[in-house]
C-alpha cells in the first residue's frame, strides 16, 4: 500500500513537472449558453476607460477567446469570427503579468511564448490600460491570402482584426467585462519579443478586465 501511495505522487508530481515546464494553459470548455441577448449586448457595449486589476477567471478567459476566434464548427475548423477567403489569418496573443500567450483555437488552450510582463508596450502613455489583467493583441498573418496585392492583404487583415475585437467587445458587454478597441503600441520592440515574421501584422489590441467599481 504505502509503494502504491509513493507511486501515486511520483506521478502527480511527475504531470505537474511537465505542466510548468509547457505553460501550456488548458482552457475549459465554453459555457455558449450564457450572457445577455445580442440586441442587449449591442446596448451595452461601449469603450472603457477604466480597468479593474482583479486576475480573469479562468472560465471567463475560456469564454471570452472562444468568443473572439474560437471554432464554433468542429467539422469543418471555421471560426466565430468570419475571415476573407476563409484564410483565418488572425492570431490572438493574450499578454497578462506572467507573460505572453498564444491562442491555439483548435486546442482552445494558451500555448506559452515568453515570461515577462510586456503590458506596457501595448498601453503607451495611456498607463491606465497596463493594469489590465489581460490584454488581447491581434496579429494577422497576410501571406494567408491568396492574393498578390499587398494593398488588398492589409485591407482585408484590418476588416478580419476588426470583426474579432467586435467579437470581443459584444462578448464584455454581454457578461459585465470592460473593454476598448485601441490601435497604438510599440510595433517594433513587440514584434521583437514576438519574434513575427515580415507577413505577420499588428493590427488591433484590446485591454480585458472586470468592470471597475
Amino acid at each position: 500500500m504505502k509503494n502504491i501511495i509513493i507511486y501515486i505522487w511520483l506521478t502527480i508530481l511527475s504531470i505537474s513537472s511537465f505542466a510548468q515546464n509547457t505553460k501550456t494553459i488548458v482552457l475549459n470548455p465554453p459555457d455558449t449558453t450564457r450572457g445577455l441577448p445580442v440586441m442587449k449586448a449591442l446596448s451595452l457595449r461601449e469603450s472603457e476607460k477604466e480597468f479593474d486589476t482583479t486576475k480573469i477567471k479562468l472560465q471567463d478567459l475560456s469564454d471570452l477567446l472562444w468568443a473572439a476566434n474560437g471554432v464554433n464548427r468542429t467539422e469543418t475548423g471555421k471560426r466565430t469570427a468570419p475571415s476573407a477567403q476563409n484564410a483565418q489569418d488572425i492570431d490572438v496573443y493574450v499578454f497578462m503579468k506572467a507573460g505572453i500567450y498564444l491562442y491555439d483555437a483548435k486546442r482552445h488552450s494558451l500555448e506559452f511564448i515568453v515570461d515577462g510582463d510586456y503590458r506596457n508596450l501595448i498601453a503607451g502613455k495611456q498607463e491606465k490600460f497596463a493594469k489590465a489583467p489581460l490584454i488581447f493583441l491581434l496579429v494577422s498573418d497576410i501571406s494567408k491570402f491568396q492574393v498578390k496585392e499587398d494593398s488588398l492583404k492589409l485591407a482585408w487583415a484590418a476588416m478580419d482584426a476588426g470583426i474579432v475585437s467586435q467579437n470581443i467587445s459584444l462578448f464584455c458587454a454581454s457578461v459585465g467585462l470592460a473593454t476598448r478597441p485601441r490601435a497604438w503600441m510599440d510595433q517594433q520592440k513587440l514584434r521583437e519579443i514576438l519574434k513575427l515574421k515580415d507577413s505577420q501584422r499588428l493590427m488591433l489590441n484590446n485591454p480585458v478586465s472586470y468592470k471597475k467599481n
